[in-house]
């Protein structure tokens, strides 16, 4: 290979990371992901910027062959068939960008085939479960009782851990009994609350809040405000991340004595399949759970039906 190509493809490898920065941030197509989705992308076509300059390949010459290359890589590595799949999204995502760009004559990936996810039916918490859990916050303490508020805003709402963290005292309506969630891609929608969650809520919101938010008195932070408008705030008086949230559920988790590897999102899984068995339509469960696709809810019918399967099983006589 020529110094001349080599100076080409390291120019090419330099320009790509500014156009990884420019597709970020710019790119309709992904403008509506979430967030956490944005950074993902992110991470994983910078993990792929790495990878083409340790490998000496041209960003904007790829070829098939070195993509199957990339791709055995991450499967070598151990990487799950999702996060996989997830790293194919956010090339294909790129690369048509580049291509209607002009930026790149031919787009290689997009002939590409993703692996194939096991379908597998999500963990849901038994009643027995959630009352086992809701157990471990009892106390008058200002911590307790934020708890149980979570858990309840949580296994009421069926609300994803990230939708919790982001909530603000105004997103709680007491008057209409409801609460406003701002889902992926910033996507608003309406969740009916009953009467333990609000009122778990208003307890929080009268006794232990003020406690909290005291300790961020005389502090000398630049996200102040933030935490006054944050519902959820930490023991130190600051807005809690979804990160800290999700800490919180894993401790009660533990204190409860259940499975250690059950997560917050157990409990959305939980809510929609309650949902169902109590008699909701699939369409008003999709419009709860803030799914842009009913087939991504379909899913807790079968987890429904089987659930059904396996009380028939137990109680009927000639099962």
């Amino acid at each position: 290979m020529s110094d001349t190509d080599v100076c080409t493809r390291s120019a090419s490898q330099e320009r790509f990371k500014t156009y990884i920065e420019q597709f970020i941030t710019f790119d309709d197509d992904i403008r509506n992901l979430s967030s956490n989705t944005l950074r993902a992308y992110a991470t994983d076509l910078h993990a792929f910027a790495e990878w083409l300059k340790r490998e000496a390949v041209d960003p904007l010459k790829v070829s098939h062959r070195e993509l199957r290359g990339y791709l055995l890589e991450l499967t070598r590595a151990g990487y799950s068939e999702r996060t996989i799949n997830r790293h194919l999204s956010a090339l294909r995502s790129m690369y048509k960008w580049l291509m209607r760009e002009g930026l790149i004559q031919e787009n290689a990936i997009a002939a590409m085939v993703s692996p194939k996810i096991p379908k597998t039916l999500p963990h849901v918490m038994s009643h027995t479960e959630v009352i086992q859990l809701f157990k471990t916050c009892e106390g008058s303490d200002a911590q307790s009782i934020r708890d149980t508020a979570f858990l309840e805003l949580l296994y009421a709402s069926g609300a994803r851990i990230s939708e919790l963290a982001n909530l603000c005292i105004k997103d709680v309506d007491f008057t209409q009994r409801q609460l406003t969630l701002f889902g992926k891609g910033s996507k608003q929608r309406i969740v009916p609350l009953y009467s333990h969650a609000l009122n778990a809520t208003q307890c929080y919101l009268e006794q232990s809040r003020p406690q909290l938010i005291a300790k961020a008195r005389g502090a000398h932070s630049n996200d102040s405000g933030a935490v006054h408008e944050k519902l959820f705030i930490s023991t130190r008086g600051r807005a809690m991340s979804a990160a800290a949230l999700r800490k919180v559920f894993e401790r009660h988790i533990v204190q409860a004595g259940l499975d250690p590897t059950l997560t917050p999102h157990a409990m959305r899984h939980t809510f929609a399949t309650v949902m169902l068995d109590g008699g909701a339509d699939l369409r008003s469960v999709q419009e709860l759970l803030g799914h842009k696709s009913l087939s991504t809810t379909q899913i807790y019918t079968h987890l429904s039906v089987s659930r059904l399967k396996e009380a028939t099983k137990q109680a009927h006589p000639r099962a």
